[in-house]
């Protein structure tokens, strides 16, 4: 799409950062700049600075960890959230789901994808059961 500035390098860069079993990092954010060009902005290790970062009058994406499995099997899985704010204009919006498949690209490997403008969905644990749910089967001892 002429127009779409995306930065692939911040962007790949974080999002293999964050798939390293050796880094901290658990997420990453692909926001927007004054220009309108897509760029990783932030990266952490708890998600709930990356959370935080959701506000009614922006958008971005985040790429985040979630550790999922039992007593058993530990294992990290991957998701793909989109944020829309309630105050997002309707062109910008509608922008978005052009732009991820742009970021999509870049961000290939992902267990569930969400979009969402209501922060409580954004919840980690309610991540983590949808994360769960798209997996399949969840087997433990019960403890």
């Amino acid at each position: 799409m002429p127009g779409m500035k995306l930065d692939r390098d911040s962007i790949s860069d974080a999002y293999h950062d964050v798939r390293n079993d050796d880094t901290p990092s658990q997420w990453a954010v692909f926001d927007y700049d004054a220009n309108e060009q897509l760029s990783c902005t932030k990266k952490g290790n708890d998600y709930s600075e990356a959370k935080a970062l959701c506000e009614e009058d922006n958008r971005l994406y985040i790429f985040a960890r979630i550790e999922t499995g039992d007593e058993l099997s530990k294992r990290a899985k991957f998701v793909l959230l989109t944020w829309i704010g309630e105050r997002i204009s309707p062109l910008k919006k509608a922008r978005m789901s052009t732009d991820k498949s742009f970021v999509k690209q870049v961000v290939q490997n992902f267990a569930k994808e969400l979009t969402t403008s209501e922060k409580s969905e954004l919840d980690y644990d309610l991540i983590k059961r949808e994360v769960q749910k798209a997996g399949g089967a969840n087997y433990g001892t019960g403890k």
